[in-house]
């Protein structure tokens, strides 16, 4: 008998957000989507030693001082898990670029095409990695500039519609819009403990872009992210793609199959009023980021916890130095 997540995959492509590779195995997963929290999980398991004594070996062969060893045993480690990664799925892996460089729009041109060289001596063509982003000003012009040089990236921390119009503009290749993260504020703000499905606050603003997406003809793929529950899955079905945790995953595979049917329909959209084309420019974007309450300080805290989760990282692998 058919299961949820089988059904999911008539309409979405699934992709696993996780570092395990035997999760990635177990689910039949796409692509993947690490961030640095991921790999921090990831690292602390004995049985990815061997991908944290290649990186310190690398570093300390390729680099002369402990600064430069540091910086290039973390990219080189990121890079071995995604590595790893792509030999059990058959697409794509995202790599997430410092997030200290959220504001450097030349920082994260130089990160990614370091990366991309990492994975270029390792074998692994540019076409099978995203490099993740993100979605500030600074970020959304770096990937301007590398989509043009064919290195495609996928805009993480989006919270917002004016952050996906600056993207699309950019023509980046994928954009990943976070639910979960969403539904939190939301809950906190309003004191609520919990949302009809089709009224989460999260679901509302992925469907939104979906639609102001395929309403303007945009090549660049929406990705949802960030769930809290299989339920938020499931009323975004049709979506491009999904990215899902493990648990999750694992929550609709023993989930019944009639509870999904196709939500997202380029053709169909759900949301009431699409607007006009908007192509931001610096000023309007950060005056209606500024506005959105909740898409200024969700974007904010991403940073800084990705930033908390780099650095922890970073310590770990300075004492191995």
């Amino acid at each position: 008998m058919a299961n949820a997540l089988e059904k999911l995959k008539e309409f979405t492509t699934i992709v696993a957000d996780t570092a395990d590779f035997e999760v990635l195995s177990k689910f039949g997963s796409q692509d993947s989507t690490t961030n640095p929290s991921l790999v921090v999980a990831a690292a602390g398991n004995p049985k990815y030693k061997a991908l944290i004594d290649n990186a310190i070996e690398y570093a300390k062969k390729n680099a002369s001082d402990k600064k430069a060893q540091l910086s290039l045993a973390i990219d080189k480690l990121f890079v071995n898990f995604g590595v790893e990664i792509l030999k059990i799925v058959p697409g794509r892996v995202s790599t997430e670029v410092d997030a200290r460089l959220s504001f450097d729009t030349q920082g994260n041109i130089d990160k990614a095409r370091e990366l991309i060289k990492l994975y270029k001596e390792a074998g692994i063509d540019k076409e099978r990695v995203l490099i993740k982003l993100a979605s500030t000003w600074e970020g959304i012009q770096a990937a301007r500039v590398l989509e043009v040089e064919g290195i495609h990236c996928n805009m993480t921390l989006l919270f917002s519609l004016v952050q996906a119009q600056a993207c699309a503009d950019a023509n980046v290749t994928l954009i990943s819009p976070f639910v979960g993260r969403i539904t939190d504020y939301f809950k906190q703000k309003d004191n609520v403990k919990d949302y009809v499905p089709s009224q989460d606050p999260g679901v509302l603003s992925v469907q939104a872009i979906y639609d102001y997406y395929k309403k303007h003809n945009y090549k660049t793929s929406v990705m949802g992210a960030s769930f809290r529950t299989k339920e938020q899955c499931i009323e975004l079905t049709g979506c491009d793609l999904l990215t899902i945790s493990p648990a999750l995953l694992e929550q609709l595979q023993k989930a019944d199959a009639s509870l999904v049917s196709k939500k997202l329909d380029a053709s169909h959209p759900i949301t009431s009023t699409i607007p006009d084309k908007v192509i931001p420019d610096q000023k309007l974007f950060n005056w209606e980021l500024n506005k959105n309450e909740m898409a200024h300080f969700k974007t904010a805290e991403g940073i800084r916890k990705f930033t908390e989760d780099l650095e922890k990282l970073e310590k770990t692998i300075e004492k191995l130095l």
